[in-house]
């Protein structure tokens, strides 16, 4: 389906005209009808060679500016009407204004009333007017909605348009500005507006803005018939289960749950009149939505905007500002960053406006942040700049401070801690606040390890404090007399040796822990092989006690761990035999 606004002066006959095309009536209000005047945005469809074509047709009075920028808003592509018999009107200037500054590109101008005078004077002047804009130079065509003259040519010129419009991204998050909400006795809550992305089917979660109320998509409807799924584009009716139509106004958008951010502030580039121009106070158009918002000029053609409600904007959108005083359009816009930074220093302003200028928002948005998800960039509408470390974008050199910072950390823990087995990762973890992924790749760059959740430098020797140092000497010298008299819990206290000393003890590899309490040299577990090899087998816990010439304190928990280490085969009845190496 192709979308397609109407545009022009009041009176110049955009509703005739589709009325021609499609044989619907899009004035749907009887005041409308009755005044012949079109007040509220009018939907009317037909086919033309073999494509749908949606036509929302606006109101051209002066009056009905704001209801005519909400249709042509998420719309790509216009009918742009001008009548022969007066040409060039004040609203045919502000409607181009409009369509200009939100950047429409596709159009074909239709010069209706060719009945009636000379369509060729005003068709030459409207297309010299129209050429300096977005637009560009368009196809033309007379017409005439009453007598039907031109109408063949139009649809031609309609079908060739279609072929020129850009392909939507059918995979793209939902953003659905609304137009209409009204309610169906025994459905209940019906929205409309024009798909411009994406694709919506029955049973679809949705967000009614960011974060807001969740519905479920009912019902679908577009061009009169009821669908299961509707792709872009498209004009789409939804009946929505969750939400009240009194609680929707115009403006308000549907959504992929969690894929938009909503902001109240954006710093956007100018197309139009310079910033310092600009009235502080106008009205920010996107899409279906108008809201009130204040200009702070940042730069000849950048500012940024505070907006009176939220709107859920991505970098790329575009939008336009209006003057409602001067009835006028002065400047469209291109959201270049919907989460600006504060501006609270003297010469900060000056300073965004260089960032902006010279550099990427997008990186500079990262570079602030330091680690920033790919889906939050997503959602504000960037690709990730940049490194990136697994689902994380991260700022240029951040890694490596990373782990020059980690590296520092472990070294002061070490000085403060020379007992320990090494930093805590957990408390790593927290003083960098960084995610799991981005602490791996820094652990990684400084060479740092993780065992038994503490970080330690494979590279670095233990060296144990001078008391710690006498002590184990004096257990290394006892186990030199007799390999297996491992000391008594309370005569390792006595000396200085707990379970921290100990552990360290072990980690600089002078003693073996083989039980809470019990330590013996290094090479304890080779020599008890040896010694236990002159056995008959299989042998018993007390055979094996007596030839080691210990006691069962330390023979027990020596023969577990001759076990655990596969050096040893325990049988059902409790003997042992050992194990051949190459077994």
């Amino acid at each position: 389906m192709h979308v397609v606004a109407t545009a022009g002066h009041v009176d110049h006959g955009k509703s005739t005209l589709v009325r021609a095309l499609t044989g619907m009536e899009p004035d749907r209000l009887a005041e409308e009808r009755r005044r012949g005047l079109t007040i509220d945005l009018g939907f009317v469809w037909t086919d033309i060679a073999g494509r749908s074509f949606a036509f929302v047709d606006v109101p051209g009075h002066q009056r009905f500016v704001p209801t005519m920028l909400a249709g042509v808003g998420p719309v790509a592509a216009v009918l742009f009407v001008v009548a022969a018999d007066e040409g060039w009107g004040e609203q045919s200037s502000e409607h181009l204004a409009a369509l200009d500054a939100f950047g429409v590109r596709h159009g074909v101008l239709a010069v209706t009333k060719a009945d009636r005078a000379d369509p060729r004077p005003v068709l030459a002047a409207a297309l010299d007017r129209l050429a300096p804009t977005s637009l560009g130079r368009v196809p033309a065509v007379a017409v005439s909605g009453r007598t039907g003259e031109g109408l063949p040519e139009l649809r031609a010129e309609l079908a060739a348009l279609g072929e020129r419009l850009p392909c939507p991204d059918r995979d793209a998050d939902v953003r659905l500005w609304i137009d209409r909400s009204f309610s169906i006795r025994g459905a209940g809550t019906v929205v409309t507006g024009t798909l411009g992305a994406g694709t919506l089917s029955v049973g679809d979660e949705l967000e009614l803005g960011p974060g807001g109320r969740s519905c479920t998509v009912r019902g679908l409807q577009s061009l009169g018939r009821a669908y299961d799924t509707v792709e872009a584009v498209a004009r789409v009716a939804v009946n929505v289960r969750g939400v009240d139509h009194r609680d929707i106004e115009r403006g308000d958008a549907l959504l992929t749950p969690g894929a938009w951010r909503a902001t109240r502030e954006v710093d956007v580039r100018l197309r139009g009149e310079k910033a310092e121009s600009l009235h502080r106070h106008l009205i920010a158009h996107v899409g279906a939505a108008a809201v009130p918002c204040r200009v702070r000029p940042l730069g000849a053609d950048l500012a940024r905007l505070s907006l009176a409600g939220e709107l859920p904007l991505r970098a790329g959108d575009r939008g336009l500002l209006r003057d409602p005083g001067e009835h006028r359009v002065p400047a469209g816009f291109d959201v270049l960053d919907p989460r600006p930074p504060a501006l609270r220093r003297r010469g900060a302003a000056r300073e965004r406006a260089e960032e902006l200028a010279d550099g990427d928002p997008a990186a500079a948005y990262v570079r602030r942040h330091g680690v920033v998800s790919a889906a939050e960039l997503h959602a504000l509408g960037w690709a990730v700049p940049g490194a990136r470390v697994g689902r994380w974008a991260v700022a240029e050199g951040l890694p490596r401070r990373l782990a020059e910072r980690a590296a520092a950390l472990l070294a002061d823990w070490r000085e403060r801690h020379p007992v320990s087995a090494g930093l805590p990762v957990e408390s790593l973890r927290r003083t960098l606040d960084v995610p799991d992924e981005l602490l791996a790749a820094a652990l990684a760059e400084a060479g740092l390890g993780v065992r038994d959740g503490v970080v330690t430098d494979p590279a670095w020797t233990p060296r144990l404090p001078d008391a710690v140092e006498r002590a184990v000497r004096v257990v290394e010298k006892r186990l030199a007399r007799d390999s297996f008299a491992a000391p008594e819990a309370g005569d390792l206290a006595e000396i200085g040796l707990g379970p921290k000393q100990l552990a360290a003890a072990e980690r600089a590899g002078r003693l073996l822990r083989v039980a809470d309490g019990v330590v013996l040299a290094p090479d304890a577990l080779d020599e008890a092989v040896r010694v236990l090899a002159e056995l008959p087998e299989p042998f018993t816990v007390s055979q094996a006690r007596r030839a080691l010439g210990t006691t069962r304190r330390v023979a027990v928990p020596l023969l577990e761990r001759l076990d655990a280490e596969g050096r040893t085969r325990r049988a059902p009845d409790g003997t042992r035999t050992l194990r051949d190496p190459h077994t």
